[in-house]
């Protein structure tokens, strides 16, 4: 049983996220807490200077929405976005938050993946916890 588990979401992948908190609540220990983390990807500068004013916050302030609305009403959850490129962020805020278990789903890989990794391949590599993939 798991003290602090790190459960990293994409919002855009809805269908996994009940899955992996199935799997975070059957190894969570009696006392543990689940930490449900979205990151929100960096925009380039270039980008970032052509979008209207105030459009970043709202892109921040409808992403922390959609987090709260994935586990509404369920209060032993805590939901936090982190910021940067998914892979690095997750396992930052993993070191910071002192993880012992990171629980993220992943798609069955593709040509891609190989060439490119996937978030949870990145995560799986580089995590200094246990790591669960649900696939």
């Amino acid at each position: 049983m798991y003290d602090t588990i790190l459960v990293p979401v994409a919002l855009d992948h809805s269908t996994h996220i009940e899955r992996a908190l199935d799997v975070a609540r059957a190894l969570k220990s009696d006392h543990g807490k689940i930490i449900l983390a979205h990151a929100i990807e960096p925009i380039p500068g270039y980008i970032a200077m052509e979008l209207p004013d105030g459009q970043l916050a709202a892109n921040r302030e409808q992403a922390k929405t959609s987090l709260e609305s994935v586990v509404d009403g369920v209060d032993d959850i805590e939901k936090v976005l982190i910021y940067g490129s998914a892979g690095r962020a997750i396992l930052d805020y993993a070191d910071k938050c002192d993880a012992k278990l990171i629980v993220i789903a992943s798609h069955k890989p593709g040509l891609q993946d190989y060439f490119l990794g996937s978030t949870a391949a990145r995560v799986v590599r580089h995590a200094q916890c246990a790591v669960h993939v649900v696939r």
